[in-house]
């Protein structure tokens, strides 16, 4: 069995209700954590797993609320003897291995090693014997990677979009994965309203489009905006005004089994 955690569920800003977007997957005992904002490590434990069987960390680029806790994850780890595989594009990797550096996080002295992995897009990778995946580039800034993981024996797909505009290429490639979590910012009205966030992002109403023309099984919109008012019931009207498929609106800690 195959478990997503959404450790945060919303977009740059904290709410009350939603910290920073990034997923934690339960698979044969191991975790694989998906972007590393903060306080993971007590999310983690408060998910009631053991931040010690983080065995991946995966970068999908490198806007500060999407990396600025990997310091203090390395940090609070350092008495520990383990090995922590870290992927991302080569722009990613450079600035995560330079910004633990930054604080001595790198030391021999630290016990818990970082070592730095990049993705070569679309290049099919293999973590363990038990999760194949492969990134490729998606459309947000110049580090930016989508991860697309198939979780062996049982063949579970999962593609995670990152922070992404609307990139067709990316809904082909969900065709047939078994769950698709998709950047969804905010409503439509609010990319008329600010056009600067249609090249960074995804709306609510394209979401739905495209996904339904991909025929996508499960859609979970996330990486909700804090710094403006909305109802995430209006994302989800607009989602369902063109998909019918299984839509799952996350909230911070939902666990989802693929």
């Amino acid at each position: 069995m195959t478990e997503v955690f959404f450790l945060g569920s919303g977009g740059s800003v904290a709410t009350v209700s939603r910290d920073n977007t990034s997923l934690l997957v339960h698979h044969k005992n191991s975790l694989i954590l998906v972007d590393c904002p903060g306080s993971v490590v007590r999310k983690i434990r408060k998910l009631g797993f053991d931040p010690e069987d983080l065995s991946a960390v995966f970068v999908t680029h490198i806007h500060p609320d999407h990396i600025y806790g990997l310091p203090s994850l390395v940090h609070s780890l350092m008495m520990k003897e383990m090995d922590i595989d870290l992927y991302g594009s080569s722009e990613s990797i450079d600035f995560c291995r330079r910004f633990l550096d930054l604080f001595h996080l790198l030391d021999h002295k630290i016990k818990c090693r970082v070592n730095f992995i990049e993705v070569e897009p679309v290049a099919a990778s293999k973590l363990g014997e038990s999760v194949q995946f492969y990134g490729f580039e998606v459309p947000h800034i110049g580090s930016s990677l989508a991860f697309h993981f198939t979780f062996l024996p049982e063949r579970k797909k999962l593609l995670y979009s990152g922070d992404t505009a609307v990139h067709p290429p990316l809904f082909e490639k969900a065709r047939g994965t078994d769950c698709l979590i998709h950047d969804c910012s905010a409503p439509a009205r609010f990319f008329t309203r600010f056009p600067s966030l249609v090249t960074m992002h995804t709306n609510s109403l394209d979401l739905g489009k495209q996904a339904m023309q991909a025929g996508v099984r499960r859609l979970i919109p996330c990486h909700f905006l804090g710094e403006i008012e909305y109802s995430v019931s209006e994302v989800e009207q607009e989602i369902r005004r063109n998909f019918n498929g299984d839509l799952i609106i996350p909230s911070d800690f939902m666990r989802v089994v693929l």
